[in-house]
């Protein structure tokens, strides 16, 4: 049956509410590497209850609506929906501990043919469930490759944003450890991908692959470091576009171009030389 693009604009996907903990704020910040040196004081307000801060790309975990998908009644070939791109806009600093409710809602469908499947763009809204402030807006952007020709507009998406080709101005390389995919789905993804090595197998991959928004945590654990002197505040956005699979134990190294407040980055994969996340962009506040 092909997607029905009406229906799917209007899904209606259920409201999530979480009430997280410094002990979330301080497991996604290890689950990304932070502090992999406990001697270094920089990085310990990321890690530490004292005066603890929470990194701002915990923002893309906090309410999430669980793989809708799958779970509602979309029609989409789910088995071959694959995370093309990720952004992540801050409105305020993230709390350490809060009651958050997730509003999400389905923005934009393009049908990019019938063998090349469809772009589909989901937004997710985080509000403090007692202030009623927005926290952070998530955009989600999933390639269904089984979906397309539904005869939707005919349309191009919006260009990426570009990485320029002269030398980056910073390079960081951050090693990732043989396990931080086991750590980091205990921020709430469990799918048996990052886990099983029998699943990974019977998608296509020789072991379990590292979940993409750990990748993309990773780049921007990098421009903190790099630009931002691990002050969080800084950052007001970011966004990457995931270009292929990356895999727990390589190091990634993080290219970034500097231009005021607009950072451009990329990440590849030493081990492989391969580029798993592309035209990424970070934005940040004076």
């Amino acid at each position: 049956m092909p997607l029905d693009f009406d229906a799917l604009l209007n899904l209606q996907i259920p409201d999530t509410r979480q009430h997280y903990t410094h002990k979330d704020a301080i497991l996604y910040a290890l689950s990304l590497g932070y502090a992999a040196d406990p001697m270094d004081t920089a990085q310990l307000p990321l890690v530490y209850e004292a005066g603890l801060r929470a990194v701002p790309t915990m923002g893309v975990v906090l309410a999430h609506p669980g793989y809708w998908p799958r779970t509602l009644n979309t029609g989409l070939d789910w088995v071959r929906i694959v995370h093309a791109e990720q952004g992540l806009t801050l409105h305020k600093p993230l709390p350490p501990e809060a009651h958050v409710i997730g509003k999400s809602r389905v923005v934009d469908i393009i049908d990019k043919g019938l063998d090349k499947g469809a772009l589909i763009t989901y937004e997710r809204r985080i509000f403090e469930r007692d202030s009623q402030d927005l926290l952070c807006t998530i955009t989600q952007t999933m390639l269904a490759r089984g979906d397309g020709g539904f005869g939707g507009p005919v349309r191009s998406s919006a260009p990426p944003p570009s990485v320029p080709e002269r030398a980056a101005d910073l390079v960081i390389d951050l090693p990732t450890a043989h396990n931080a995919a086991l750590l980091y789905r205990l921020n709430g993804d469990w799918n048996p991908l990052h886990a099983d090595p029998e699943v990974a197998r019977k998608a296509g991959f020789d072991r379990p692959i590292l979940h993409g928004l750990a990748t993309w945590g990773i780049a921007g654990r990098a421009v903190l470091q790099g630009v931002c002197d691990y002050d969080g505040s800084r950052i007001a956005s970011l966004f990457g576009r995931f270009t292929a699979p990356a895999y727990p134990g390589e190091t990634f190294r993080n290219e970034l171009w500097i231009d005021g407040e607009k950072v451009a980055f990329r990440v590849r994969s030493l081990e492989r030389n391969v580029v798993v996340i592309n035209n990424g962009l970070v934005t940040l506040r004076g």
